[in-house]
């Protein structure tokens, strides 16, 4: 493969293959703005269907309402922040390359381990979600979730593996879909006569244990938990927003990335915050309430129940997998370019980057990845004993996904302020409005949600899982993977301007 060994920062050793390894290694362009929007709101409007609403339980509805809005800001700072790096480095590789010409080989694959903890276990959080629907539509046996898990990713890889303009059309439909019927859940609880704001989202109160108790006539205080209420929700609130970073792995594959990535990334972000707050504000005002929904495992499920009855559950049922279907494709397609992109570049085996000869999908890094996710979920399935293995799954799995996104979070705001001060000369056909105080907001803020998580007995359990995975990562890395880079896109521009600094 190499014509040429050379040796760079870090301790890394770096092979400059032929062209041929990059002709077995190609992707094909496709996206405009519209499916970079549809492919980024996908990737998160499950987080608007569930699991958002369980900060009523620590917060009530004014300390969720609250933590929202800071996360919102966060989230603000940070797709600014990676809007502007985005077109400055056109690669696939996303936070990977952003980190790596920012802070070298190493800060690069630091920081693609905390994506990559994130991108392959989401989706198989998800799944298990889906089966859960599924099992409920359809009646089959429990003892078979992992059945319908296999269906999910068969079908799903299938298509992502089928080429680009295909993935896209899926994600462009289920996105739609998603959207439409949040829109009518929203339209049928404002008009549906049982909707009482006071009644319903102000019943959360607290007891004498601290704990939340309901009201049952409403009308309790913006903050019954106080500040350390909204501080508590804020890791819940990320769930409206969650995954909306990974656009820039589809830089390869937009037609024109330095045109189109960001406005198809803040036209994401702009309707998410839109929808995430309709969401926020209206479910919790149905009968129910605020209460009831704070420990729900299906609030639009419960919600729509709550207005048309629990007679159209199946129906309601397969409406609310929408939801589910389109961030579970969404992110199929962002763990495939990530898994790619880090192998195309030596930091994972050069294998999983081998792309499809006529559809120009990474369909190495495909299987691999949904191989992985599925893996660990039949693992942990046997393990805890079957259907008690949800509460693992939907508690611990989840929070190794959500720890390893706000970590990743916190390094590319740091990346951003690095290269905003390392490299000032850098093209940059976009410029975040918020600059650095933007990312800075972005750094404080991830800082204390980590903080929350750590304290937090359920995350704990998550985190230790994330230490293992970046333990057997870095091990790989130092013993191996670092003797093996490649000249990627990536990385070659990462090593000029890094150069280009040093000499100045």
């Amino acid at each position: 493969m190499a014509s040429e060994n050379k040796r760079h920062e870090g301790g890394v050793s770096y092979h400059i293959p032929g062209q041929d390894y990059f002709d077995k290694r190609g992707l094909k362009r496709h996206a405009g703005v519209f499916s970079l929007w549809a492919l980024g709101v996908g990737a998160v409007i499950s987080g608007d269907f569930s699991g958002w609403n369980l900060g009523f339980a620590v917060a009530g509805w004014g300390g969720m309402f609250v933590a929202t809005v800071i996360i919102a800001i966060m989230y603000l700072g940070l797709t600014y922040s990676i809007a502007e790096m985005s077109p400055a480095l056109p690669h696939t590789g996303g936070a990977y390359s952003f980190a790596r010409t920012a802070f070298g080989p190493w800060g690069g694959f630091i920081t693609g381990i905390a994506e990559n903890i994130e991108y392959v276990l989401t989706p198989a959080v998800v799944v298990y979600f889906i089966g859960t629907y599924m099992t409920q539509i359809v009646g089959t046996p429990d003892s078979w979730q992992p059945l319908w898990w296999l269906v999910g990713y068969l079908v799903f890889v299938g298509l992502n593996a089928r080429g680009v303009e295909l993935s896209f059309k899926v994600t462009v439909t289920v996105t739609l879909i998603a959207i439409a019927i949040l829109l009518f859940f929203l339209l049928s609880a404002l008009f549906s006569g049982h909707f009482d704001f006071s009644r319903w989202a102000m019943n959360v109160g607290v007891g004498a244990d601290g704990q939340a108790v309901e009201l049952p006539q409403g009308g309790g205080s913006m903050l019954p938990m106080g500040l350390k209420g909204v501080f508590a929700a804020m890791p819940f609130a990320v769930w409206l927003f969650l995954a909306i970073e990974q656009l820039p792995l589809a830089s390869e594959e937009s037609v024109d990335p330095k045109r189109d990535m960001p406005k198809g990334i803040m036209l994401g972000m702009f309707t998410l915050i839109g929808l995430g707050f309709l969401v926020l504000i209206v479910n919790p005002a149905i009968p129910g309430g605020a209460f009831a929904y704070g420990t729900s495992g299906q609030p639009i499920l419960d919600g729509f129940a709550a207005i048309y009855g629990s007679g159209w559950a199946k129906i309601l049922a397969l409406f609310a997998v929408a939801g589910l279907v389109a961030s579970f494709h969404s992110i199929i397609f962002a763990f495939g370019r990530q898994i790619y992109s880090l192998s195309r570049a030596g930091y994972f085996p050069h294998f999983l980057s081998v792309t499809h000869g006529d559809h120009k999908t990474p369909n190495v890094a495909l299987y691999a990845g949904a191989t992985l996710g599925f893996v660990v979920m039949v693992v942990i399935w046997f393990a805890e004993g079957g259907e008690a293995a949800g509460t693992y799954i939907g508690g611990t799995l989840l929070n190794m996904a959500v720890f390893g996104a706000m970590f990743s979070y916190l390094l590319q705001a740091l990346t951003f302020l690095k290269l905003r001060r390392s490299f000032p000369h850098m093209e940059r056909p976009f410029r975040s409005p918020f600059g650095v105080l933007g990312a800075s907001l972005t750094v404080i803020i991830a800082i204390v949600t980590i903080i929350f998580q750590l304290t937090d007995p359920l995350y704990q359990q998550g985190i230790i899982g994330v230490a293992i995975w970046y333990a057997l990562a870095i091990i790989y890395f130092a013993a191996y993977g670092r003797t093996t880079l490649v000249y990627s896109p990536e990385e070659e521009f990462a090593v000029k301007h890094r150069e280009g600094a040093a000499g100045k």
